[in-house]
């Protein structure tokens, strides 16, 4: 196994150690949420919980491994189909895990407070979707040696989901110190997550309209 391979799967076992601690922490706080107490704080008056900041840290960490290890393969020659493999599976893990968290985890969280920003199911459930939809098309493609690039709606989609997600963490830091009293869809946090949803259903749809001959020519395409 290559390095940067190995960057790849190290940023896989961080997710999920950090889900596995995410679940610890709420499976603790619903047995005895006065162990948490310590926890259910902000710094400050910044509106930032101490358990998200540092899963935000994390998850910047992990985040910037997916440009480093691309480059040690391409810079190396060391572009293998495990690598090909792990690296969509680490990105889709990290990103569509916390979309999922940050929406449903407040049900059960017992270390932040009620203020904490919540993303909208409807928001998740296109991004997932269109992630879903986007590697299945991928897959297609691969069965008729297409190869399918990333066009700039997919990687303005990436960075968005890579601002946005830090924001949510954050509770919308530093713009929470003048819109933490707004209504919580008018606050700017929000304004990134809608931004970032609606790029992921246009990104998608680009994607199949483009490459929609995937799915109609050939064997694969009759059915």
């Amino acid at each position: 196994m290559n390095l940067p391979t190995k960057i790849t799967l190290s940023r896989i076992v961080a997710i999920v150690v950090l889900l596995l601690g995410l679940a610890t922490l709420d499976i603790i706080g619903a047995a005895n949420p006065a162990l948490l107490a310590p926890l259910n704080h902000t710094l400050g008056n910044s509106h930032i919980n101490v358990v998200y900041l540092v899963v935000c840290i994390i998850f910047i960490l992990a985040a910037s491994t997916d440009a480093l290890d691309g480059y040690l393969a391409r810079k190396n020659n060391q572009v293998t189909d495990l690598g090909k493999f792990l690296d969509p599976v680490a990105d889709k893990l990290l990103v569509n895990s916390l979309l999922i968290y940050l929406c449903v985890g407040h049900f059960i969280r017992s270390f932040t407070n009620t203020e904490q920003y919540v993303i909208p199911g409807m928001c998740v459930i296109i991004m997932v979707a269109r992630d879903i939809v986007v590697d299945c098309l991928r897959f297609v493609a691969a069965k008729k040696d297409i190869v399918i690039a990333a066009n700039i709606f997919g990687k303005a989609k990436t960075v968005a989901q890579m601002i946005t997600i830090p924001l949510v963490l954050l509770n919308g830091w530093p713009f929470s110190y003048f819109d933490f009293s707004w209504n919580r869809n008018l606050r700017m946090v929000a304004f990134f997550v809608y931004i970032t949803t609606a790029l992921s259903l246009i990104s998608g749809v680009i994607y199949v309209i483009q490459n929609r001959k995937v799915l109609t020519n050939g064997s694969e395409g009759s059915r």
